[in-house]
C-alpha cells in the first residue's frame, strides 16, 4: 500500500543512473553558446594559467574547449557562496585562479580583485514580435521611452531600436556597461563613462545601462520598456525609478504588459520593514557577499549608524540565507543584508524577524533622510561621495528627541549617541539608563548574545577512550542491507 503513495525503496536501491557526459555537441553550438574563440582570445591575450569558469549548468564540453584552445587550467565553480548573479572572487582566489569567466545571467555589481570577462547567454528573441508589441503599449509616437533588458538579450537590443527608431523619434536605448578593472563583455573590453553632462545632456548609469536624457527632461518624464523575464533584475529598475511607468515583453511567451500597481504595495511592505528597523534594539547584520567592491565599506558604516542610533549590532557570515539559519538567532530583533542590488531585496515573510536592506536601515536611524519617493538598492550609493549620501545629523549631548512607534504605539527615543555607549559587565543589576527612560536592566538580549558559545567540537584530547573500528551498515536509511535478517 505504501507503494501508491511513495516509490519503492527497492528501485530506488536497484535504479541505474546514467552519468555519461555528452561532449559531442558540434563546435558551432558551443560556439554560439559560449563564444569560445573570444573566450580563450582574452585568456591568452593575458597569459592567464589558472582560470575559474562559473556556468549556471556546467558544460564539460565548453571547459574541455577552452583548455583545448588556450594554455590555461579552467576549474569549474560548482556552486556559490552567495547570489549566482555575482562573481565569487573567493572562491576563485581558493584555487589560485588568475581570472574568472562568467557564463550567463550577472547583475554587472563591480568587483576589484581579479580581471573578470562575462559572456552573456544570447536567448532567443523575436524582434518582429518584441517591436509589434512595443507599438500596442505605446500607441503615442511621441512617447519618450527607455529600453531597458537582461542581460541575456543585450544581443538583440540594437536591431529592436533600428525597427522602432523611425517612428519614435524620442526612443533611447541603454547601453550595456561593464565597469571595473580588466573586466570584458564576450571579449571586448568595455569603454568607462562618467556620470556627467555630455553635450548637455544627463547621463543616467544605473546597474550596469547607461543612458542620456534630453534636455530640459528628468528621468521621470520616461516610461521604461523591459525585455525580459520577471525576477530580480526587473524588480529592481522598478523600485529604483518607482515614479516611472514600466511595460514588459516576456520574449520566452511572447507576450507584453503594463507593470501597475505591485510596486505601490512592495513600497508599503518596504517603508513598513523601516518602522520595524525603528523600533529594533539589537541589529544582525549579514554579510551577503565577498565580492561587490566596498561591501567593507558599507559594514563600517552600518555600525556606526547603529551604534549612533542606540542600537546594539552584531555581524554574521553565513553563505545563502535561509528560515532555519536565521531562526537560531532569536535574540535579534532585525537584519540587515549586504548584498548585490538584485539580492537585496530579499522577501522575508517567511523569516521570523525582517531582513531590511541598508538603505532602509540608514532610513531608520539617520534623522537627516526622510521617505520620500527615491529607494536605493545599490548600497555604494550611500557611501560618502555616493549620489544619495546623507552624513548623520549632529545632535548636541543632552538633547532627547523621541517619536511614536507606528506599529506599537509605543514613545521610543530617536536619540543620537556621540559616544561609545558605556559597557557594563553581564549581570541582572539596575542601572540608569538616561534621564527620560530613568532605569534599564543591564541582562539584555545583547548581552545574553555576546555570552553565546556552542559545544560539541572540542578536541577532548586524552579523554575520549580508544576502540576498535567495526564494521558499519550497508545501503541507506530506508532499508539497510541486513534489516530483515535473523
Amino acid at each position: 500500500m505504501a507503494d501508491a503513495f511513495s516509490s519503492s525503496s527497492q528501485m530506488v536501491i536497484q535504479r541505474v543512473v546514467d552519468v555519461t557526459v555528452k561532449t559531442n555537441s558540434p563546435p558551432e553550438k558551443l560556439e554560439e553558446l559560449y563564444h569560445i574563440r573570444k573566450t580563450c582570445n582574452f585568456i591568452n591575450q593575458h597569459n592567464f594559467k589558472k582560470v575559474r569558469v562559473s556556468f549556471h549548468s556546467p558544460d564539460l564540453a565548453a571547459t574541455a574547449e577552452i583548455e583545448k584552445h588556450s594554455n590555461a587550467k579552467p576549474f569549474i565553480l560548482g556552486d556559490t557562496s552567495y547570489g549566482s548573479c555575482c562573481v565569487d572572487e573567493v572562491a576563485a582566489e581558493h584555487v589560485g585562479a588568475e581570472c574568472i569567466v562568467h557564463y550567463g545571467r550577472a547583475c554587472l555589481s563591480p568587483s576589484k580583485r581579479l580581471p573578470l570577462m562575462y559572456v552573456f547567454e544570447s536567448r532567443p528573441v523575436d524582434v518582429s514580435k518584441c517591436a509589434s508589441t512595443f507599438r500596442d503599449l505605446y500607441p503615442d509616437t511621441q512617447s519618450h521611452v527607455v529600453i531597458l533588458y537582461d542581460v541575456n538579450y543585450v544581443h538583440a537590443i540594437s536591431d529592436l531600436a533600428a525597427l522602432l527608431s523611425s517612428d519614435y523619434p524620442n526612443l533611447i536605448a541603454s547601453e550595456l556597461v561593464i565597469k571595473g578593472e580588466q573586466c570584458c563583455s564576450h571579449g571586448q573590453s568595455e569603454k568607462q563613462h562618467d556620470d556627467t553632462e555630455q553635450d548637455d545632456k544627463q547621463i543616467i548609469c544605473q546597474f550596469g545601462r547607461q543612458f542620456s536624457l534630453k534636455n530640459g527632461l528628468c528621468i521621470t518624464d520616461y516610461s521604461m520598456f523591459f525585455v525580459g523575464q520577471e525576477g530580480a533584475t526587473l524588480r529592481n529598475f522598478m523600485m529604483t525609478w518607482n515614479r516611472c511607468a514600466f511595460c514588459s515583453f516576456d520574449p520566452s511567451t511572447m507576450t507584453g504588459r503594463t507593470e501597475l500597481v505591485r510596486i505601490n504595495c512592495a513600497l508599503m511592505k518596504r517603508y513598513y520593514a523601516i518602522e520595524r528597523a525603528k523600533d529594533a534594539n539589537v541589529v544582525g547584520i549579514l554579510v551577503g557577499t565577498l565580492g561587490v567592491a566596498d561591501y567593507l565599506t558599507i559594514i563600517q558604516q552600518l555600525k556606526e549608524t547603529i551604534r549612533r542610533a542606540g542600537k546594539k549590532s552584531y555581524m554574521f557570515a553565513m553563505g545563502k540565507l535561509n528560515v532555519p539559519k536565521l531562526a537560531n538567532f532569536l535574540e535579534i530583533d532585525i537584519f540587515v543584508l549586504i548584498a548585490c542590488p538584485e539580492n537585496s531585496l530579499l522577501d522575508s515573510s517567511e523569516f521570523y524577524k525582517p531582513v531590511v536592506t541598508p538603505f532602509e536601515m540608514d532610513m531608520a536611524c539617520n534623522n537627516n533622510r526622510e521617505w520620500s519617493e527615491e529607494y536605493v538598492t545599490d548600497f555604494r550609493h550611500l557611501l560618502p561621495g555616493g549620489q544619495n549620501h546623507v552624513p548623520l545629523a549632529d545632535q548636541q549631548e543632552g538633547e532627547e528627541e523621541t517619536d511614536v512607534s507606528l506599529i506599537t504605539g509605543a514613545l521610543r527615543s530617536r536619540n543620537l549617541l556621540a559616544s561609545e555607549p558605556t559597557e557594563f559587565p553581564y549581570s541582572s543589576s539596575v542601572v540608569l539608563r538616561n534621564q527620560t527612560l530613568t532605569v534599564a536592566n543591564t541582562n539584555s538580549a545583547a548581552s545574553f548574545l555576546a555570552e553565546r558559545s556552542w559545544h560539541g567540537l572540542e578536541q577532548k584530547l586524552g579523554e575520549t577512550p580508544v576502540v576498535k573500528a567495526v564494521e558499519g551498515r550497508r545501503g541507506i536509511a530506508i532499508a539497510y542491507e541486513e534489516e530483515g535478517t535473523s
